[in-house]
């Protein structure tokens, strides 16, 4: 696939959510902090806009990733972001605006994304924006459980 260099800048700076993958040695946690800024800006408005931009940015992701990966000739480069970002929002997706449970969840989010649990591990392996993606949105979708659970024993001792 042949990509004008406008196709190519725009996938660049999309993959690597406006170029803050290219940051030096951990692209992926600085990722992860963007992603935790948007959840900020996100959850200032209505949670419908939360998840719709949520899974805006889900469907970008699986556009682009793969076009990433053929446009830079790697399998998953450091560079692509857009999948922490993403897998920030899925972790922060019902949580209240507290800086304990965002960084906790920072925290989490990083610790499951680096050991990738079953399905996480296998899921990487695919070819393409799904391999990308995906491993991502399921330490997302761990974190936000881990996340919920705090939350609700938390409650649940104070009552």
């Amino acid at each position: 696939m042949k990509f004008t260099p406008l196709g190519s800048f725009l996938i660049k700076a999309t993959g690597s959510f406006f170029f803050v993958g290219y940051l030096p040695l951990i692209p992926g946690t600085f990722g992860s902090l963007a992603g935790v800024g948007l959840f900020y800006l996100l959850k200032t408005g209505n949670s419908s806009n939360y998840f719709l931009s949520t899974f805006c940015l889900i469907i970008l992701g699986l556009f682009v990733s793969g076009r990433m990966e053929r446009l830079l000739g790697k399998k998953d480069p450091g560079c692509i972001v857009i999948d922490e970002v993403a897998g920030m929002l899925v972790s922060l997706s019902f949580m209240p605006l507290d800086l304990k449970i965002v960084f906790l969840g920072f925290l989490v989010f990083r610790i499951l994304d680096t050991l990738k649990p079953y399905p996480a591990g296998r899921l990487q392996h695919l070819h393409g924006s799904v391999g990308v993606m995906a491993d991502d949105l399921i330490a997302g979708i761990y974190t936000n459980i881990v996340l919920q659970v705090i939350l609700k024993s938390a409650f649940s001792k104070t009552v």
